[in-house]
């Protein structure tokens, strides 16, 4: 595998195996639900690799299947929920194009523990059956709101999908429209995510080929998510994956705790 060897060399074979496994487990459950790729990816990877390198690691899988997803209903379809939600999408690329810039700066211990509390309470939150609703009149302030919260989180950690997917069943959007806005939304962001890391040196001549490599299991495991969710109850599978990003996320504070 061409530009797999400086990773091999600084991490050695058993990190390689691991972060395989860690997008096929998030390739998987992004098919099923349609986001969480990110969160599942990164709790993984973060138990075995610097912070700032399972960071790096997700940004091509990311770009890559939300593409693929934004235009599964053709490409009309997307254009008119990147126009209903353009503030939205706004704000957060611009917050994560900023936020991205402190990665490298930020202790590991607080990023961990910062989002390690922030995915398990979203899990939690939606297991329990909280239902968040506001009102119409409100939504500009709302989304700006949404939009800042998970381009900071996203900017220092490539995950932002949480607020946005509060958001949007919050707002009562159907579902194939929310899996196709928040895929817009997480497409624009990682796009942003690479031009930033690329400058902040996160995303280098050695994570960026892996990165790259890793779009491989990370689409066979979501084709097969796909599989699953037209063939068993998808309000099951909601409920397990939630249970897998509880435990991503205490695997994350677990980290911090160790750091």
């Amino acid at each position: 595998m061409a530009g797999l060897g400086g990773f091999v060399a600084e991490f050695g074979w058993l990190a390689v195996l691991g972060a395989v496994l860690g997008f096929l487990a998030g390739g998987f459950v992004k098919g099923v639900v349609g986001f969480a790729l990110p969160m599942v990816a990164l709790s993984v990877n973060g138990s075995f690799l610097p912070y700032e390198v399972a960071v790096a690691l997700l940004i091509v899988p990311t770009m890559v299947s939300n593409t693929f997803q934004s235009l599964r209903n053709g490409a009309m379809a997307a254009w008119g929920s990147l126009v209903e939600f353009w503030r939205l999408n706004l704000v957060l690329v611009a917050t994560i194009g900023i936020s991205a810039q402190l990665v490298v700066r930020l202790p590991e211990a607080w990023l961990f523990g910062a989002l390690g509390v922030f995915i398990t309470a979203f899990g939690l939150s939606q297991l329990g059956g909280l239902q968040l609703r506001f009102s119409g009149r409100n939504r500009g302030r709302v989304e700006t709101a949404v939009a800042l919260v998970g381009g900071v989180f996203g900017g220092l950690s490539g995950i932002w999908g949480p607020p946005v997917v509060m958001y949007l069943l919050a707002s009562g959007v159907p579902k194939v429209a929310m899996v196709r806005a928040q895929s817009l939304s997480f497409l624009l962001g990682s796009i942003v995510l690479i031009g930033a890391h690329l400058r902040s040196g996160v995303l280098n001549a050695q994570t960026l080929p892996f990165s790259s490599w890793l779009v491989l299991p990370t689409m066979a495991a979501m084709f097969a998510g796909y599989l699953v969710q037209d063939r068993l109850d998808q309000e099951r599978f909601r409920k397990v994956t939630l249970a897998v990003l509880i435990i991503a996320g205490l695997n994350l504070l677990r980290r911090a705790f160790a750091a």
